[in-house]
């Protein structure tokens, strides 16, 4: 059976991709499970460029077919900001989501409301001699200032996504892997991913 490394370092992300691939024939494995440790800089000015500096690091290191993601929550009010930034967003050491969602709900202060906004993902598969394919996905919603849910990370307590009338917290791992941009991507994915079993 190939092995798919899962090039992130973040349970949550891990967690859902693999309750997202759960049903394909592959092996899914984790950067823990295999004691690979390596930093990527996240230097790319788009999604992709970010997400394929992951898979192709992860993938040479590795020797395995690699799946590498870069998302971002991104504010109309604030010109598409955090976006590239999100999980670095809050100018401090050791910034934790809380830390972020307070900076940007700050950011966001005064402005007029609905503070419309998009969850952003981009997926990279590579393979160790450098291939790549990518594929994005894109969920539509607005940021509200009352944390909701316990599910998730991220931005995602207080992301509402206005037709089912819950935050990204408030949605089972179940509910979250039919709307999120992250399944989106993943789906999208699929077929250069199949065609590599």
């Amino acid at each position: 059976m190939i092995k798919l490394l899962l090039a992130t370092g973040n349970t949550g992300k891990a967690r859902e991709f693999m309750a997202l691939l759960q049903d394909i024939a592959i092996e899914l494995v984790t950067l823990q499970g295999i004691g690979l440790k390596l930093e990527v800089k996240e230097v790319g000015k788009t999604y992709a460029e970010n997400a394929a500096l992951k898979a192709l690091a992860y993938a040479r290191a590795s020797g395995l077919l690699t799946l590498g993601d870069d998302s971002g929550v991104e504010v109309e009010a604030l010109g598409g900001a955090p976006g590239l930034y999100s999980a670095r967003y809050a100018p401090l050491q050791a910034a934790t989501d809380a830390d972020h969602r307070a900076y940007l709900l700050g950011h966001l202060s005064g402005l007029s409301r609905p503070w419309l906004a998009s969850f952003h993902c981009t997926v990279a598969l590579a393979t160790p001699s450098g291939e790549v394919h990518f594929a994005e996905g894109i969920c539509p919603g607005e940021i509200i200032t009352e944390e909701r849910g316990s599910n998730g990370f991220g931005y995602d307590p207080i992301f509402l996504i206005p037709e089912l009338g819950r935050t990204m917290a408030e949605l089972s791992m179940g509910e979250k892997n039919q709307v999120s941009h992250r399944a989106r991507a993943v789906k999208a994915a699929l077929p250069a991913l199949l065609s590599f079993l």
